[in-house]
């Protein structure tokens, strides 16, 4: 005698809609384990790897710098405060001052603060450091630069270096009254 096997009622769905839905979870399921790990430069079959903030904004601050008609980075505060802080011996030069940067695993928009030279073209200066900026940022990091936005706080003039004396800030020049 063959003897009929009863499926337990557990197994069995209640209704239709549920077991609709078993079958649409198992088809995402299978899908989601046939799907290969989606890799880019920075997330691997291996392992990812991160970049910190400070990173992406050192490459840009570096890029921006090199380009002609930048004459320095960031705005009036930033700049006093740089060269009060390089005066300490000892101290290193901030090169992310004039930078900000949001980033996320595979993406980053950083904003540039720049004074431009007397005599340059403004708009040929700040196209210049967002292509430098895009090129040196995805090079060194493999991540994708979004946007680059250039401010440009301030000109510098040929007659502001007039006002700064050489030995500004130093003992024993000769305005100094004995």
């Amino acid at each position: 005698m063959a003897e009929n096997k009863i499926t337990p009622a557990k197994d069995l769905p209640a209704t239709t809609e549920e077991a609709s839905a078993r079958s649409d979870a198992q088809a995402a399921q299978a899908a989601k384990q046939a799907e290969p790990k989606k890799v880019g430069p920075l997330q691997t079959e291996q392992g990812d790897t991160t970049i910190a903030e400070t990173v992406v904004q050192k490459l840009a601050g570096i890029a921006a710098r090199e380009v002609p008609g930048v004459y320095a980075m960031g705005n009036a505060a930033r700049r006093a405060f740089s060269q009060l802080a390089e005066r300490i011996p000892g101290s290193q030069t901030n090169v992310s001052g004039g930078v900000s940067v949001e980033k996320g695993e595979r993406q980053a928009a950083i904003d540039v603060s720049i004074v431009a030279e007397y005599g340059s073209s403004m708009v040929e200066v700040a196209n210049a450091i967002r292509q430098n900026v895009i090129d040196a940022v995805e090079y060194g990091t493999g991540l994708e630069v979004i946007e680059v936005n250039v401010s440009i706080t301030d000109v510098h003039l040929p007659e502001d270096d007039k006002d700064e004396r050489p030995d500004q800030g130093q003992q024993g020049s000769s305005d100094r009254l004995e």
